[in-house]
């Protein structure tokens, strides 16, 4: 698993089926949508590639779903990978290969987030979350959810402690042959990629 944002000349991806088909690991099996990012597709928060921080944290106030609070950073070490709030991710100062920061949390140490009562927008939505230290779980509406009702199946049916909001509005993007989904319409800013493990 990793994170891709931009081509080697500089120019963002944009489309999930434009990402490298294959890699050591083997083929391409999954894409998604990495978080939010802004009009000219970069992300608007934490940004880790390959080691290397391309866009810093993004601790500030604002409008919109990534800035209500908390928000969260989806990182990956080595075999390992995590969802947690921001603030926690930052406390630990971790050293990590892949991050990105979106929001907001949909389940924070196995509680909903407190804002959800209040919301009724009803939206298609994808997220992200930690099952167990060797188990993530992906999910993406196939109807319109609220925030509550969506972070009830990560934390009630999916048994996530820990998840994050990673894209909403329309229909959420997805390459997944095998469940006959080849990408996206628009473009878009950071995606997550998994490859097959190499037998």
């Amino acid at each position: 698993m990793r994170l891709f944002w931009r081509k080697p000349d500089g120019e963002p991806y944009g489309y999930l089926a434009a990402l490298p088909p294959a890699q050591r690991a083997g083929r391409l099996v999954f894409a998604t949508n990495a978080g939010m990012y802004d009009p000219g597709y970069r992300p608007v928060g934490l940004y880790v590639e390959n080691g290397r921080e391309l866009v810093r944290a993004n601790t500030k106030a604002g409008p919109g779903n990534f800035h209500m609070r908390p928000n969260g950073v989806f990182y990956i070490v080595g075999e390992t990978a995590g969802v947690l709030d921001t603030g926690s991710f930052l406390t630990k100062r971790q050293a990590v290969d892949f991050a990105t920061q979106s929001g907001p949390m949909l389940v924070v140490n196995g509680r909903l987030h407190p804002v959800f009562g209040r919301s009724r927008s009803r939206k298609y939505r994808s997220g992200v979350g930690l099952r167990d230290e060797h188990t993530l779980a992906f999910a993406i509406s196939e109807a319109e959810v609220t925030f509550s009702e969506f972070a009830r199946l990560f934390r009630d049916r999916l048994k996530c402690d820990n998840a994050l909001f990673l894209d909403g509005g329309s229909v959420p993007s997805l390459y997944a042959p095998q469940l006959r989904r080849t990408g996206n319409f628009l473009r878009l800013g950071p995606m997550i990629a998994v490859y097959e493990r190499a037998r």
